[in-house]
């Protein structure tokens, strides 16, 4: 498995446009995109910092994972997005390394990316996603 950089760190967040504020007026971090990935009832806002992204995601749906984890636990931490260079590869290594995967086949994801997601309960606690993204 190829493991490439952290590709982003996923946070969720009840108001995208207030957590905005704070990111771009506080800490002068300039937004790189808005975007609406309807597969997964979330709208998501990129802000990159260093050779990573800062990735805000706010559910549009009440059935939503993020509304669901924003419920559950409130605003904070949501994932650590790993960038693979073949994310099929990396889900049959990890699949026979007895990881317990939440996704077996990628999913598309913000920006066109591929995504698939590990189970915290491989990682200690950790929701690690795999992302790979056009080459």
């Amino acid at each position: 498995m190829n493991l490439k950089n952290v590709d982003h760190i996923g946070i969720a967040v009840s108001n995208l446009q207030e957590s905005l504020s704070f990111w771009e007026t506080s800490l002068g971090i300039e937004l790189h995109g808005l975007e609406e990935v309807t597969e997964q009832h979330v709208r998501t806002a990129f802000l990159p910092i260093g050779g990573t992204e800062i990735e805000l995601l706010e559910p549009t749906s009440p059935d939503s994972t993020i509304a669901k984890f924003i419920e559950k636990r409130g605003e904070g931490l949501h994932h650590i997005a790993i960038r693979v260079d073949d994310i099929e590869v990396a889900l049959v290594e990890l699949k026979a390394k007895g990881v317990q995967l939440i996704d077996e086949t990628p999913r598309g994801g913000a920006g066109g990316t591929r995504i698939a997601f590990v189970h915290p309960k491989s990682t200690h606690g950790v929701l690690l996603e795999l992302c790979e993204r056009k080459k």
